[in-house]
């Protein structure tokens, strides 16, 4: 299989609070790198980028209507590995046609970052998405 991973670009992490979440995680050092809206089913979401040296964790509060989810968890909750590419779409090619089960249709552009990034999921044995995403 003709796959490159550069590194683990970042973990996704559903938030109840999403100033709370930044404000803690500030307190380990991340610094916000980037801020910004998405919308989900009808519903306005907000993410943030904290960054330390090479890590990135992804802060996101999902749709007022879509937190009952997360409120009732009794433990901590991570949503995805995101890998780094060099080729969104090559990648993309690459797992589909190696069988894997991918999630989206094709690549997804979103206006995160300076210039967008694009993602799509896959699927791994016990449900994990591993994400697999290209900065712009």
């Amino acid at each position: 299989m003709d796959l490159k991973l550069n590194h683990i670009q970042h973990v996704g992490i559903p938030v109840t609070d999403l100033k709370k979440s930044e404000t803690f995680y500030e307190k380990l050092g991340f610094k916000n790198v980037m801020s910004t809206t998405f919308e989900f089913n009808g519903g306005k979401g907000f993410v943030t980028m904290m960054k330390q040296d090479k890590m990135i964790l992804e802060l996101y509060q999902m749709p007022e209507n879509e937190l009952a989810e997360i409120r009732a968890r009794r433990n901590g909750h991570i949503d995805h590995i995101a890998f780094d590419v060099d080729d969104i779409d090559k990648a993309f090619e690459v797992l589909a046609n190696e069988g894997f089960n991918v999630i989206e249709e094709q690549p997804v552009f979103l206006s995160f970052w300076k210039n967008g990034c694009k993602y799509f999921n896959i699927t791994g044995p016990d449900g994990e998405r591993l994400e697999f995403n290209q900065i712009l």
